[in-house]
């Protein structure tokens, strides 16, 4: 299924629905992040999706971090929460999503870089690297807020 995001776009649909949704920064030993390029819009983004009945939020981070890279996780702090009204997702389906995120800062426990479906590369990045990278604002901006936190010592 195809994903347009809209932010601060006054031509955006209205938004239809509201999803809570987990995202996470996780950082190895080295401080590298992880990404995976996502399948439906080519960009690359952090692992994250919706919230499901019976998970808390830091739950729903690692179920997706799992699912979509193949790492087990620890969570270790939060990056940020994130609803911009004014930042959107029109799914081919009609559904317009208006973001409610939380990103949790992690770090890897066990597993091996893996694809899944909603991925057609999954990899680590020292964090200069990513600047290069085509990602949409909004993961950007995740990214952006994990190492003005995590890095100060580095400006």
């Amino acid at each position: 299924m195809g994903r347009r995001d809209y932010e601060d776009d006054p031509a955006a649909p209205a938004a239809n629905s509201l999803v809570p949704a987990a995202s996470a920064v996780v950082v190895d030993g080295s401080g590298r992040i992880l990404l995976q390029r996502r399948r439906d819009n080519g960009m690359w983004a952090l692992p994250g999706g919706a919230m499901h009945i019976g998970e808390s939020l830091p739950d729903c981070a690692v179920r997706e971090t799992r699912e979509e890279t193949g790492f087990d996780v620890e969570i270790v702090g939060i990056v940020g929460t994130y609803s911009n009204p004014r930042h959107v997702f029109a799914y081919d389906d009609g559904e317009v999503r208006q973001e409610f995120s939380v990103c949790f800062l992690a770090r890897p426990t066990a597993g091996r870089l893996a694809v899944s479906e909603e991925s057609t590369d999954v990899r680590w990045f020292r964090p200069e690297e990513v600047d290069s990278l085509p990602m949409v604002p909004a993961i950007r901006k995740r990214v952006n807020d994990w190492r003005e936190g995590t890095m100060p010592a580095a400006r």
